[in-house]
């Protein structure tokens, strides 16, 4: 037997043993409340003396998900929910025993509250256990929103209008939100939707909900809002007016050539109408991303392409419909360099639209979607015409989703994709896919299962064009866990519109896990896991990369703090031979590489906060060579207003061929002077570009719909590695977005 599945196993059967700290699990059942519709809507300002909340719908029944599930909260939390004919009101009063001990270090708007103290409301308003919203804030009335992708996981990058106030009083603080029917689809000939209310303590690692199940609240786990009718959404317009005003310069480093700058003023107009209350359409012109998040730079020493996420707003709106297979999304597992292998064969990645191969923007001259649920159906159509740039002509881009629910919790779905944004060669596709979920087996346990097609035509190609896949997982927070997923990608296999890592492949992986929740204790979490990954090339069945991961040690304390430790045993083979570095080439050959891991994080609700990783890997293992790798990063927030943070990756590589190291440091300074005005700034560098990045964002919420930017971009490069940076380009934006609704 292998000497990581040794491991593994010996960790297993002490994990495995009786534990009298473990609490036996108890499924409370489904839940309902009455919603109480009322004729003056709540004043939002985090003040719940309004007379209006004492004629509310009252909750006080929630439950401990962490630590314990099921057990009785620490502290107690009532909420009240009102409805009128425009938005659903909620509020909540949440007691704390140390009101000066209460989590909210952040004050920046649009920003991540996860780590504070914080309260949310998550909405099935077609009460169908597929899809649904969230919508939550901090202590300071910093809002936090999300869409639910894939049921279970979401994204918290999409953003809604909805107002969100919060406040203290003596015994703890109060939070309302007020959630307008304009922001959202809902079916209205049903007058109950999914509900549900949580509420997270961070300094002590608690999560409380109302509903819960396996430790999860998400739409298909979550109660029932019942007595909903009348509900208006107006003329369902929304047109969103934006002005950029830009500036860009770019330098020349020729004496006899001077700086090229050009200015420019461009005016956008996105327009979202509701063609019903559950259809939407959405049009873009002239559509404008300056003031989009730059992207975490990531340094690359694999042959395989890099992953970056979609951040832009346009198209992160109600993108859940267009999910498939269930690829890529959170999994309870990922092996440590497979991030973006995980993502491999998605046949529609929006990032593939206005951005170029280098990431940068290129002009969309118009684009229209239209997305929505009709009955059981989720339909989504996009269409995009792109400008020309470099060589490859302009571009029309489409692709069409529809996902029909069947049994109870799943799904089966078809999508159509054409349009090639990346050479001029026509290229289309088309997949089927069906997702089987089970929430509600014996034990509080879920079971989920894909399985999907796809098969793609590009000009000039004739054959070996599919991709196919299947898996089964049985996902749980305690006790067994595991999944089995097996792909297969043809040689010649390519969605354009979509994401491919690799081709010409079978990919098989195994997953099996166990986690202990002792009851009491300094321990809230023992996880083992174990990951097999099997990567073969299909034309000649030679292995690829062949991998066992093991992490017998993953522990998580009562306020947050983890440490893990982790062992990799790797083959790679290589077919080709690659640069890893410049002049450092790896021959082909196959290679075994041993290394092992290790890390620690404390919880990032500190004020001080802190990771550190280190991987090492010696003895010639790696390609032949040694390699050390080390991450770092410190979180500084003294107060809510300010956050310093800095990172720094490394890693030093001893090849036959020659040696090298990389180096990716990230720093940042934030300033939140109000809740509604900020002013953010973040440098990146690495040293296999030699270049670095500064990106300054001053941003002003009034509310919203409503927002400022000023944003600053700038970049260097050490073109003769001589340490002396040069300026290559600079750019100046000012934008104004403002949302008219009707």
């Amino acid at each position: 037997m292998p000497r990581p599945v040794c491991i593994f196993a010996a960790c297993l059967t002490v994990l495995a043993m009786p534990l009298a700290a473990q609490q036996t699990l108890s499924d409370p059942g489904q839940k309902s409340v009455r919603v109480v519709r009322t004729d003056t809507p709540p004043v939002i300002d985090g003040d719940l003396s309004d007379d209006v909340w004492t004629r509310a719908a009252v909750v006080d029944d929630l439950h401990q998900t962490d630590p314990v599930e099921y057990a009785e909260p620490s502290e107690h939390t009532e909420i009240y929910v009102l409805y009128d004919d425009d938005a659903l009101y909620v509020a909540a009063r949440l007691y704390d025993a140390d009101r000066d001990q209460i989590t909210a270090n952040n004050m920046r708007q649009n920003d991540e509250i996860a780590q504070d103290d914080r309260f949310y409301v998550t909405i099935d308003p077609f009460n169908e256990r597929r899809s649904g919203y969230y919508f939550g804030v901090n202590p300071n009335g910093v809002r936090g929103d999300g869409l639910y992708r894939n049921v279970s996981e979401f994204y918290n990058d999409w953003d809604s209008i909805y107002d969100a106030a919060a406040g203290r009083f003596e015994g703890g603080w109060t939070a309302e939100i007020e959630i307008p029917y304009k922001s959202i689809s809902f079916d209205p000939t049903t007058d109950t939707w999914g509900l549900n209310f949580s509420r997270g303590i961070v300094r002590r690692d608690e999560n409380i909900a109302w509903v819960s199940r396996n430790r999860e609240y998400n739409p298909s786990v979550s109660g029932l809002g019942v007595g909903f009718e009348g509900l208006e959404q107006g003329l369902g317009l929304d047109i969103v007016a934006s002005v950029s005003l830009s500036e860009v310069r770019t330098f020349s480093h020729d004496p006899f050539r001077e700086d090229r700058s050009e200015s420019s003023l461009e005016p956008t107009v996105d327009v979202f109408y509701k063609l019903t209350p559950q259809l939407n359409a959405s049009l873009t012109a002239n559509t404008d991303f300056s003031a989009t998040d730059v992207d975490d730079r990531q340094v690359n020493l694999d042959r395989f392409g890099l992953f970056f996420p979609e951040k832009r707003d346009f198209f992160l709106r109600e993108s859940d419909i267009f999910e498939f297979g269930g690829i890529g999304g959170q999994r309870q597992s990922q092996i440590p360099g497979f991030n973006a292998l995980a993502q491999n064969g998605l046949p529609f990645f929006s990032r593939r639209i206005g951005l170029s191969p280098t990431g940068a923007p290129i002009d969309l001259e118009v684009g229209g979607k239209i997305s929505g649920r009709v009955g059981r159906f989720e339909l989504g159509a996009l269409s995009v015409r792109q400008d020309a740039f470099g060589d490859i002509d302009a571009k029309d881009l489409s692709v069409m989703r529809t996902k029909a629910g069947v049994l109870r919790e799943s799904n089966l779905g078809v999508i159509l994709t054409r349009g090639n944004p990346g050479a001029n060669v026509e290229n289309s596709l088309a997949g089927l896919d069906f997702l089987y979920r089970n929430t509600r087996l014996a034990g509080g346990r879920s079971l989920e299962a894909d399985l999907w097609y796809q098969q793609s035509d590009t000009e000039g190609v004739d054959a070996d064009q599919a991709a196919f896949g299947a898996g089964v997982r049985l996902p749980t927070n305690e006790g067994f866990r595991g999944g089995f997923e097996y792909k297969e990608y043809e040689a010649n296999f390519n969605p354009a519109l979509g994401f491919v890592n690799r081709s010409n492949i079978s990919d098989a992986k195994l997953s099996l896990g166990y986690m202990v929740r002792p009851a009491n204790g300094y321990l809230q979490s023992w996880l083992l896991h174990m990951d097999v990954r099997q990567i073969d090339q299909l034309d000649t069945g030679a292995p690829q990369t062949h991998v066992v991961f093991i992490r017998p040690v993953v522990l998580r304390n009562r306020t947050g703090d983890e440490f893990y430790f982790g062992y990799r045993d790797f083959t790679e083979g290589i077919a080709r031979p690659f640069e890893i570095s410049r002049g450092i080439v790896i021959p082909v050959g196959r290679y075994e590489i041993d290394d092992w891991g290790m890390g620690f994080s404390t919880a990032r609700h500190r004020r001080l906060a802190g990771t550190m990783r280190i991987v090492r890997v010696k003895d010639g293992t790696y390609f032949d060579g040694d390699r050390t790798d080390w991450f770092g990063e410190v979180i500084w927030r003294p107060s809510a207003r300010f956050r310093g943070n800095l990172s720094y990756a490394y890693s030093k590589i001893d090849l036959p061929q020659g040696s090298f190291e990389t180096r990716l440091v990230a720093a940042g300074i934030d300033f939140a002077f109000t809740s509604t005005l900020s002013w953010v700034n973040l440098v990146q560098y690495d040293n296999v570009t030699e270049t670095a990045g500064v990106n300054m964002r001053l941003h002003w919420i009034p509310e919203a719909g409503r927002e400022v930017y000023f944003v600053i971009n700038h970049n260097v490069e050490d073109y003769d590695r001589d340490n002396r940076f040069r300026s290559t380009v600079s750019d100046m934006t000012a934008k104004v977005n403002y949302t008219f609704r009707f």
